[in-house]
């Protein structure tokens, strides 16, 4: 099966020595490197996607939101400001205005006021919303282990995350 954005998921990227006349106006064009990239893409929005489905699904919660209570979480004090926690998420300011609030509607977490900075409003997570970031969380967790650390095995995993945090750390802010 094909994917329409890179083509065969599995193809051998094609190199430049094979010597195809359409390549003459790709000088310079890394074809390899563009082809390993599109696979990095495409393995983690499918582990991504999987992942964050199932977790909705088995906590009947919509979108986004079992990320964000298990960032509470590990968090400081089970709270993060709000315009940090958006961000981390990769959610547009409303986008999270709508999802805090669902998570504050269905008792799982409340908006809290900075003392020293009133421009800052924390979302911090409630008893309840302890209770089930910490089920999902567990379950995130037999998750991980059934289709990432079996796939990668550990090693291979702490490989991946520190290629991602050297990623992460050599780009941070020149999207911003």
């Amino acid at each position: 099966m094909e994917n329409e954005a890179t083509g065969p998921q599995d193809a051998a990227p094609p190199s430049p020595a094979d010597g195809d006349d359409d390549r003459n106006d790709d000088l310079g064009i890394d074809h390899e490197l563009l082809h390993g990239w599109k696979l990095v893409e495409e393995g983690f929005l499918a582990t991504h996607e999987s992942l964050a489905s199932e977790l909705g699904e088995r906590f009947d919660l919509g979108k986004g939101s079992a990320d964000v209570l298990m960032r509470l979480l590990i968090a400081p004090e089970r709270r993060m400001p709000m315009t940090r926690l958006a961000h981390e998420a990769g959610m547009s300011s409303g986008g999270f205005t709508k999802l805090a609030d669902r998570l504050c509607g269905a008792d799982l977490a409340r908006r809290v006021s900075c003392e020293e900075d009133r421009r800052v409003i924390y979302l911090e997570l409630t008893t309840e919303g302890q209770d089930t970031a910490r089920a999902i969380s567990l379950t995130a967790t037999q998750l991980l282990r059934a289709r990432v650390l079996t796939a990668l095995g550990d090693d291979g995993f702490r490989a991946l995350t520190e290629a991602m945090r050297a990623l992460r750390d050599a780009n941070r802010g020149s999207a911003e």
